[in-house]
């Protein structure tokens, strides 16, 4: 079976590439503007070589009219062909170069022509409106061929018409001007068209380089794959112009900056507010992953300048990660306080152990009391004073860590948080970053205590943290909260710097605040104000009048 090379087809059209497309537009336009402005300037000037002509053969023919012994000699002197009309009607011809000098008298006869033979007789053409006294213009037809001729009335000293002169340009010479224009005129044509060609082909190879030498094609398919793919992917993307506004914003910016088409066109600034957010996406923060904070979550920012002078940011949520690392630390925490539980564990045992063999059974007793008793009256405490259970077993579980750190976590006594809270994840989020933050900062310093203290006033609830480690400086009282800065050490799961820039957020949402000061004994103390924190109570039911009476009957 033989195998035939394929026949590849001539394919006819326009070219694919925008570069060879813009190109040939560019060229056929300037070259249809070039033939319509030929054609509009040839179409009006044969009519203005015509005008020229008949008003030059007028000119001649009221000059030859206004010498002064011409008007006496036609009615002085017979038409012959060596007359004084006729010799005078000749000079003036070789003059001006005209086709013809001819002077009539008022009957129409000729006294001057160019042909002698010709004298004598009538003209070819009317001169009836000449001898009424008006002047004509005009291309006609006579014994010459066409002419452009121009008539004038001939007066005498009185001002009597007695004749007439007629003057003509050979139409030769106003066709022959006419076609010697053209080609000065297609040279012009010519240049105008190269100008522009040349200039097609800088815009065109500007073009070129701007799409990269694609074809149209290419780049529809291009803005349909990035339409896609802007929209399709799970991270945020924003575009920004060299004037810093935004040009662009996906499904997933969108949601994760909280905005809506509506900013497109306006500045991070004008769109976002103030803050570390629009700092990052306007470039005025620099760095790779940089943290920052919208509402309740916490984005990972990187910034990438473009060639146009532009940037391109893409945001990834980070919340689910972070509160990860949280949990993460926490329970860490926990398996260090349970790896010490369970060395001291084991120490009361022995302890136990050696009591019950020594058979001092009520000293055992005691001990074993006195370890139970620590532990339910933490709980009891905590749960007695803070209605919420979320926030009670927090506080419990913060103890204990504390405890294994060597830090006493007390809650203090004027605590009362009753079980109305309408947030309260939101407040364990604030209540822990707090109560770690204090942690950190006493852990391993002598007679080191945290104490957490929640009150209301109506439906305000007011949480304070204080703790006798070294306290915050009054210059970094407000740096603190900014998102990203810390004094520790990242740890390798997650960044540092977001749980008090997260909790001021949080307070703020709610219409609230976050400050640090000074506290009485030393160290540090944070106060956050939640108003509206608190639902309002419910309305206590009341009891019927036939249910109030048998209340009051059972009790007596």
């Amino acid at each position: 079976m033989s195998r035939t090379t394929p026949v590849r087809r001539l394919r006819l059209g326009l070219p694919r590439r925008v570069f060879s497309q813009v190109l040939l537009m560019q060229v056929a336009i300037a070259a249809g503007v070039a033939v319509l402005a030929t054609g509009l300037f040839l179409a009006p000037l044969s009519d203005q070589l015509d005008d020229q002509a008949m008003r030059r053969a007028l000119a001649i023919a009221q000059t030859t009219a206004a010498q002064p012994r011409l008007a006496e000699e036609v009615t002085s002197t017979p038409p012959t062909a060596d007359g004084p009309v006729q010799r005078e009607a000749e000079r003036i011809r070789e003059a001006t170069r005209a086709e013809y000098v001819v002077v009539m008298d008022a009957r129409g006869v000729r006294w001057s022509h160019t042909e002698p033979a010709q004298i004598g007789g009538h003209v070819s053409t009317d001169p009836s409106q000449a001898l009424a006294g008006r002047e004509v213009m005009q291309i006609d037809e006579g014994t010459l061929g066409r002419t452009a001729r121009g008539k004038v009335p001939l007066r005498d000293g009185d001002g009597d018409i007695v004749g007439a002169v007629s003057v003509g340009i050979a139409y030769d010479s106003v066709r022959a001007r006419l076609i010697h224009a053209i080609p000065e005129l297609l040279a012009y044509a010519g240049g105008a068209l190269a100008v522009g060609a040349l200039a097609a082909w800088l815009i065109a190879r500007r073009v070129q380089r701007q799409t990269h030498d694609l074809a149209f094609s290419d780049i529809a398919g291009l803005l349909a794959e990035r339409e896609a793919m802007l929209h399709g992917i799970r991270e945020g993307v924003v575009a920004l112009d060299r004037g810093g506004r935004i040009r662009l914003l996906n499904d997933e910016a969108q949601r994760l900056l909280s905005l809506g088409e509506e900013s497109v066109g306006r500045s991070p600034d004008e769109a976002l507010g103030a803050g570390r957010t629009a700092d990052v996406l306007a470039g005025r923060v620099t760095g790779t992953d940089l943290l920052t904070v919208r509402g309740q979550r916490v984005l990972v920012t990187n910034r990438m300048p473009t060639d146009d002078g532009g940037a391109v940011a893409t945001l990834r949520d980070r919340t689910e990660l972070e509160q990860l690392g949280r949990e993460l630390d926490s329970t860490r925490g926990l398996i260090d306080a349970l790896r010490a539980q369970d060395h001291e564990h084991a120490n009361r045992m022995h302890t136990l152990l050696g009591l019950l063999e020594l058979e001092m059974y009520d000293d055992a007793a005691a001990f074993v009391g006195e370890v139970v008793g620590e532990h339910r009256a933490t709980a009891e405490e905590v749960a007695e004073r803070i209605g919420d259970p979320l926030l009670a077993a927090l506080l419990v579980g913060k103890a204990t860590v504390a405890a294994e750190r060597g830090v006493a976590l007390r809650v203090s006594d004027r605590t009362r948080l009753p079980d109305r809270l309408v947030d309260p994840r939101g407040l364990v989020t604030i209540v822990g970053n707090l109560v770690d933050n204090a942690l950190d900062a006493v852990a391993g310093t002598p007679h080191a205590r945290v104490e957490a203290e929640l009150c209301t006033e109506g439906r305000t609830a007011v949480l304070t943290v204080r703790d006798t480690g070294p306290g915050i400086p009054a210059a970094q009282r407000e740096l603190i909260f900014t998102e990203g800065w810390s004094t520790k050490q990242s740890p390798a799961h997650r960044e540092r710097g977001i749980g008090l820039s997260l909790v001021r957020r949080l307070a703020e949402r709610q219409g609230g605040s976050a400050t640090v000061g000074e506290a009485a004994g030393g160290g540090a103390e944070f106060t956050v104000v939640l108003p509206e924190a608190l639902a309002e109570p419910e309305p206590a039911l009341a009891l019927p009048s036939t249910g109030r009476a048998a209340a009051e009957e059972g009790a007596g």
